[in-house]
């Protein structure tokens, strides 16, 4: 079993030290970027929110968006643009700093829109934006999710490393 805490502790760090907040909103990994995260202690610092946007009433009901706002925009889910307007949207609602979304297939099957199980898109929203597509190779559903949140949590550190800093008002 993978340490939850060793996974989002140098993420934490870095956004603890920016004085950053951040939110998620994942699909496939299921909350376990979300969990890595609120396991370092002092989480509340920088972990605003998130939300497993699983399925169309969850769009809905965390993010306020229906299939027609993605549609309308041309995109489908599990690609690279799609997690890029889920990403700054969770920004956005949560009024934070950085934004995290990943949407995938984690398996067995692969998803209706043509990807494999093992296929997801991750991206970052804030001073500085990331996207990146992951293929395990893989139908293991579990281990594609910790493979996915894995991924994304890597990116979220790469990112805060080269991201330019946030002026903060004074006070």
């Amino acid at each position: 079993m993978r340490d939850l805490e060793e996974m989002g502790a140098a993420a934490g760090a870095l956004l603890k030290e920016r004085g950053e907040r951040i939110a998620i909103a994942e699909s496939s990994s299921g909350g376990l970027i979300s969990a890595a995260l609120l396991a370092v202690p002092g989480a509340s610092i920088y972990y605003a929110g998130g939300g497993i946007i699983y399925t169309g009433r969850a769009l809905k009901g965390l993010l306020g968006l229906s299939r027609t706002d993605i549609g309308v925009r041309g995109l489908r889910s599990s690609s690279e643009p799609y997690a890029a307007f889920l990403a700054e949207t969770v920004r956005a609602k949560h009024r934070v700093d950085w934004g995290l979304a990943e949407t995938g297939a984690a398996g067995p099957t692969g998803n209706p829109y043509g990807d494999p199980a093992g296929h997801t898109c991750l991206a970052i929203a804030g001073p500085k934006s990331e996207t990146l597509t992951l293929r395990t190779g893989s139908a293991d559903r579990s281990e594609n999710m910790w493979l996915f949140a894995e991924a994304a949590l890597e990116l979220l550190v790469s990112t805060l490393e080269t991201a330019p800093r946030q002026p903060r008002p004074p006070g």
